[in-house]
């Protein structure tokens, strides 16, 4: 099995780690806790607005913004981007210095902050070659909403320890 991406592209799976044998979704709670905090995450994120194309118009006119194409970044501290912007960013992050801040919460208001200082990748700058096979297919969570399962995957069952 390869790396996928799932609704966005940017962040990769292990087909493995996502899904079964028979391509189906593995219940959340059987997922390692990064993978499984990806795809949660994941489901907040489609349909989402491109950041770039927030700052540029704000949230008095959501409307403006095109959707989220990809997500790079941190969950919580991502940066999600239409295709347009994307090339924008992959030049900050390969150009400009942005690659620092990999692996780093910081990188979602770094990125912002150039992009709001007017800064852009030069006109016909490369973005990525993706292969979309199925961009609209994002896994439903299995076992009830996905804050549901993140809860139960991660609750802590304090009646069975002793703290005297």
């Amino acid at each position: 099995m390869g790396k996928v991406s799932i609704g966005l592209r940017g962040w990769r799976f292990d087909e493995g780690a996502v899904f079964d044998a028979d391509g189906d979704v593995k219940p959340l709670e059987t997922m390692d806790h990064d993978t499984r905090h990806r795809v949660v995450r994941l489901r907040q994120l489609v349909g989402s607005p491109c950041h770039a194309c927030w700052l540029i118009h704000g949230d008095d006119d959501l409307d403006a913004c095109h959707e989220a194409a990809s997500v790079y970044g941190e969950p919580l501290h991502e940066v999600v981007l239409c295709e347009h912007h994307e090339p924008d960013f992959l030049y900050w992050f390969r150009e400009e210095g942005g690659a620092s801040y990999r692996g780093e919460d910081e990188l979602q208001d770094a990125f912002h902050e150039w992009f709001a200082d007017g800064n852009r990748a030069p006109e016909g700058y490369g973005g990525i070659e993706h292969v979309d096979t199925d961009p609209s297919g994002v896994p439903a969570a299995v076992g009830g909403s996905a804050a549901d399962v993140e809860r139960q995957a991660t609750a802590v069952d304090l009646d069975g320890l002793d703290f005297e």
